[in-house]
């Protein structure tokens, strides 16, 4: 057993949750005993005590009590990845170059791990190591039921500059969406903040977003101010729209609870969606019946962002996941029909 000590993260290091921070330093504790050394508040930052999902970031100083020594406890590799499992990863990649993976997330796998999640993107990407000796790291999350471009760090160093691209927000991400009836006006911007709603399980395994008029946002603690910009590009009648969704903040469930909250609430959203939920259709809620699938039909379409190294302006862009594939054969839709971008200025 060591001895207690405590390291500083460094600036190089990007802002990550512990228990992901910590299995990098220490790979022979497992995460089970990681969570349990913070129960116990053996880990702390800063003096104080934190869970294991906690962020940390640079310039933080992190308590490291006495650890299991290297040998005891195996690190997951790549080799206890079913070889399934292991091909599916590999077709989701879109891109790959030395500095960064990008991914098309499949709906339903979570992008990291949490109460009940076992397999997920984080762990799995040790499929993804191709011929780089560490495993790529996540710099931002998708929703376990949202589709669609998810990029990864290959390098510490890479982490850290995406990470501060997304924060800077110095991307553009553009989703697709099937919502219950047809927003009006057909282009608009979204303002509502959003915080935590109370009570919805202690690891947040239900956790829901309240949506806060703007000008009520700086009165209610804990809340954030939010902006997403929609348009609608195809309809079905009444029924059904298909949106353009670019959100300008980077909120929890944001593009599913400003939807929710405007009365079209995302085709399969049951958190944001049920059947009492009201919308400018036929009172569908978040499922249209039928033929269309009951699964959420929210994709993250296209991702822009500057190479960190080359500087070059890269463009993303994720095909549909082949439940909203069928939906638009259903409704007679065409990717081919609607803009890249549809907030573009026309020249």
């Amino acid at each position: 057993m060591s001895r207690v000590y405590t390291i500083e993260i460094k600036p190089d290091e990007a802002e990550q949750r512990l228990d992901r921070w910590f299995r990098r330093k220490f790979p022979h504790v497992t995460q089970g005993q990681i969570e349990k050394l913070c129960r116990k508040g053996d880990i702390r930052v800063d003096g104080g005590r934190v869970k294991a999902n906690s962020r940390v970031g640079p310039g933080q100083s992190v308590r490291i009590p006495p650890l299991p020594e290297p040998g005891t406890a195996p690190r997951r590799t790549a080799a206890r990845i079913s070889k399934a499992d292991a091909e599916m990863m590999r077709d989701t990649v879109l891109f790959r170059d030395e500095h960064l993976l990008v991914l098309n997330k499949p709906s339903g796998l979570p992008s990291q791990g949490g109460s009940g999640q076992s397999r997920h993107i984080d762990g799995l990407s040790e499929a993804l190591c191709f011929d780089h000796h560490e495993k790529p790291r996540l710099v931002h999350r998708l929703d376990k039921d949202t589709s669609g471009v998810l990029l990864m760090a290959r390098t510490q160093r890479m982490a850290s500059a995406l990470t501060a691209a997304f924060r800077a927000r110095d991307t553009r991400k553009i989703y697709w969406a099937v919502v219950a009836g047809v927003p009006h006006p057909a282009m608009g911007t979204i303002k509502y903040g959003l915080v935590k709603a109370p009570g919805h399980g202690a690891k947040g395994q239900a956790e829901k977003m309240h949506c806060i008029h703007p000008r009520a946002v700086d009165e209610v603690e804990g809340a954030k101010r939010a902006t997403t910009d929609y348009a609608v590009l195809s309809r079905l009648a009444s029924r059904a729209a298909w949106v353009a969704l670019v959100p300008i903040t980077g909120r929890t469930h944001q593009l599913r609870a400003h939807m929710a909250e405007m009365g079209h609430p995302i085709i399969g959203d049951g958190k944001y969606g049920g059947s009492g939920q009201e919308n400018l259709g036929e009172g569908w809620g978040a499922q249209l019946g039928g033929d269309i699938s009951r699964k959420m039909h929210l994709h993250a379409r296209s991702l822009q962002i500057e190479h960190p190294v080359t500087g070059a302006i890269m463009n993303f862009t994720a095909p549909l996941p082949p439940h909203m594939v069928k939906t638009w054969d259903t409704f007679g839709w065409s990717v081919a029909d609607v803009p890249v971008d549809p907030f573009e200025d026309p020249e």
